[in-house]
């Protein structure tokens, strides 16, 4: 009730402005399960726990389940090691828990905890697939600081007219490697516009979220103009997600679609390596990566995936292989599959060092646009900062 709602802005008042200025707001139900409260973007993480806050009927708790359960809504967003920033209140029917399972009463046992974690699972989930675009401002304001040599809040997050609103109905998708010798690079790219339509189609993309593509530096980052500032992407880190999140959508639909090689890779790996991802290969199968035994101390290569177009096949099955031998057994298979997924996608991106073209790049924000958790790499980092007008209008002395 009010008393959360109260509860809440102090404890964003504690946690720092930048939380409280861009958290991403929870409210659900499951019959008589409530939750409510904030919690931080993916990119705003921490080492440890300690700066999620959580309260059942208003008693604080630390208790690791529902911890678990919350990083558990944040899926493969988060770093490896990392928990996110969060102030979340439970109400629950006083006859359906009980607080004495810890001497401190930090700990409680739900009549219904499958219920209690799916809601936590579900609504954080929920709720970050409709932010997911959005990158916090925590990181990029330390790259402001060694300009402006002070405080100043150099980034901020975009409105949020821009995340609610339906991507452009121009937007070119990327599409599958054309050129064997680049992995990751885009084809079917709409064909070169007359100089009027291609001023006129810049103009409408300075009023999308990330703007009209000006420049690329150092191959690896593409500058775009907004409509009161700027916007800085990381090609390969942008990409890597987009990839990742094709994936994830096949995988759904039944499938990543295999493309058959014609002549069969053999791969010589580690014994270690080998059994560890001859052990996964029903779940590589279904990731669109045939693999079968060969030898002592090889694998056979038969399929790639599709989206990747023509990567390297010895090179991404050790990377898999180096992958699953260091997660050893404890892991669940959805994180293995997590796992494997983020190393594919690794390898069907645009790599830095790889020169883009004025469509390809506009290609890449459109798309980024319209795809779930593309504001942050299959590794948790940012793929893109934002520097307002203003922010740039101080940096000259201007403000």
């Amino acid at each position: 009730g009010d008393d959360d709602q109260l509860r809440v802005r102090r404890l964003a008042a504690v946690m720092g402005q930048t939380f409280g200025d861009e958290a991403v707001r929870i409210d659900a139900r499951r019959e008589d399960i409530g939750l409510r409260g904030l919690v931080s973007l993916p990119t705003m993480n921490r080492p440890t726990p300690g700066s999620i806050y959580l309260f059942v009927n208003g008693r604080p708790v630390q208790d690791r389940s529902l911890i678990g359960a919350i990083r558990a809504g944040y899926g493969d967003t988060l770093p490896r090691g990392r928990y996110p920033m969060a102030a979340l209140f439970l109400t629950v029917p006083v006859d359906s828990l009980d607080v004495n399972v810890h001497p401190a009463k930090t700990e409680v046992r739900f009549r219904d905890a499958a219920g209690v974690r799916s809601l936590l699972v579900g609504a954080i989930s929920a709720q970050l697939q409709d932010d997911g675009i959005r990158a916090t401002a925590e990181g990029a304001e330390t790259a402001s600081r060694l300009f402006t040599g002070g405080g100043h809040r150099g980034f901020s997050a975009p409105p949020a007219a821009y995340y609610a609103a339906p991507p452009p109905d121009w937007q070119a998708p990327l599409a599958t490697p054309a050129d064997p010798s680049q992995p990751g690079m885009m084809s079917d790219l709409p064909p070169a516009a007359p100089p009027s339509a291609a001023v006129a189609g810049d103009d409408a993309a300075v009023d999308t979220m990330l703007g009209a593509a000006r420049a690329q530096l150092h191959k690896t980052y593409i500058v775009a103009e907004t409509g009161d500032g700027i916007t800085i992407i990381d090609q390969h880190a942008a990409h890597e997600r987009l990839v990742m999140e094709r994936m994830k959508a096949a995988m759904e639909e039944g499938g990543v679609a295999v493309q058959a090689l014609l002549i069969p890779d053999v791969v010589d790996l580690a014994a270690d390596q080998r059994e560890a991802i001859l052990a996964e290969a029903a779940i590589l199968a279904s990731l669109g990566l045939e693999i079968e035994g060969f030898g002592d101390g090889s694998v056979l290569v038969r399929g790639v995936p599709a989206l990747l177009g023509t990567p390297d096949a010895t090179r991404l099955v050790r990377d898999i292989a180096e992958e699953l031998v260091e997660l050893g057994g404890s892991r669940t298979l959805e994180d293995r599959i997590a796992h494997v997924l983020a190393t594919i996608s690794c390898h069907g991106s645009v790599r830095a060092g790889r020169q883009l073209n004025d469509a390809e790049m506009n290609a890449l924000l459109r798309e980024m646009e319209a795809t779930p958790n593309s504001g942050q790499c299959n590794h948790g980092r940012p793929t893109w900062v934002r520097l307002s007008l203003a922010d740039v209008e101080r940096l000259f002395g201007r403000r």
